[in-house]
């Protein structure tokens, strides 16, 4: 009995180191990347660009499926709901991943994604035309207080980062201004350089073009220090408003994927963000680069869910 035993352990053992071998291997396949918006645009450029990158640290291919729609729900409840084995992966934005199961029924809640490492953090900014009167923070509160509702302000859209970071302004500030959303970023921005509104919050991505061709001129950046993309702009917190907003871009995988796999998607992703190659090309889509690994990218965003939570109480964005 105790012969038969041993054989069968033995016997047993090159299928157990087999399957350690299989494990130890990941990936062995594509790794295929969520795009919860349509090609073309900014995050799905942003995205394929880490792709490219990522295909060389994994020695996999890793094609970017774009699911659009519904603001991004559908690619994010698809990501949540995929096999967490490590070969599906997805792109995140903020505030959007965090604020849409705040504001309705979602088929998916924050908690179904773990978070890998963020990757941009655009911090964002408001802006007004070269010739306006305001040229800082305290002259738009100035004339807003003596001015209520009169000055405009567009975004791209309700409950987008640029709206959530004006309310939280306005707030502060102690003043009241209109909103008027628009569809995205370009018609933002032409709203405010046609002097259809009285200023854009916007990123600060989005607005750079703008200011270095002289048309428009930032009043503020909503981040805790200075982009180097626009170092000569104040923060609004050195000039008296504590307000931080941006928009992050980061990568996560569905609740559950092994830790293990995680942090080794998470080690491609800093080494990538180190790779000069990749800064130049973050350079050139002006991309505000800020890595965060697994740990403190969850804690960003479940910070970021209790402060959109508490601002919903106070002022229902959707109203």
């Amino acid at each position: 009995m105790q012969r038969r035993t041993l054989v069968a352990a033995l016997a047993a053992t090159p299928a157990l180191g087999h399957r350690a071998r299989a494990q130890a291997a990941y990936p062995d396949r594509p790794v295929q990347m969520i795009v919860a918006y349509p090609p073309g645009g900014g995050t799905d450029i942003a995205a394929r660009t880490l792709a490219q990158f990522l295909e060389r640290e994994l020695g996999q291919p890793v094609p970017v499926l774009n699911r659009a729609g519904a603001g991004g729900e559908i690619g994010f409840g698809e990501l949540a709901r995929a096999r967490p084995d490590g070969y599906t992966i997805g792109f995140l934005n903020t505030p959007n991943i965090v604020t849409m199961p705040i504001e309705r029924r979602t088929g998916y809640k924050l908690d179904d994604i773990a978070p890998i490492a963020n990757i941009v953090d655009d911090p964002g900014g408001f802006f007004v035309p070269s010739d306006s009167p305001h040229r800082t923070l305290a002259d738009l509160v100035t004339y807003a207080k003596a001015n209520p509702e009169k000055v405009t302000y567009a975004t791209t859209g309700i409950g987008s980062d640029d709206h959530l970071a004006a309310l939280a302004f306005s707030r502060q500030a102690g003043v009241r201004m209109t909103h008027v959303p628009y569809n995205g970023a370009a018609q933002t921005r032409n709203a405010l350089l046609t002097r259809q509104v009285t200023l854009a919050s916007v990123n600060m991505s989005e607005g750079l073009p703008d200011a270095q061709q002289g048309t428009a001129r930032a009043l503020g950046q909503m981040s805790t220090a200075r982009w180097e993309g626009m170092p000569d702009v104040p923060t609004f917190r050195e000039q008296g408003y504590d307000v931080i907003q941006s928009s992050m871009r980061g990568v996560g995988a569905p609740a559950g994927t092994p830790p293990a796999i995680l942090n080794r998607l998470a080690d491609a992703m800093r080494r990538i963000v180190d790779n000069p190659e990749f800064r130049r090309l973050a350079t050139q889509q002006t991309l505000p680069l800020r890595f965060l690994g697994p740990d403190e990218y969850r804690t960003e965003l479940t910070t970021l869910r209790t402060d959109f939570e508490k601002l919903w109480a106070q002022h229902p964005w959707r109203d």
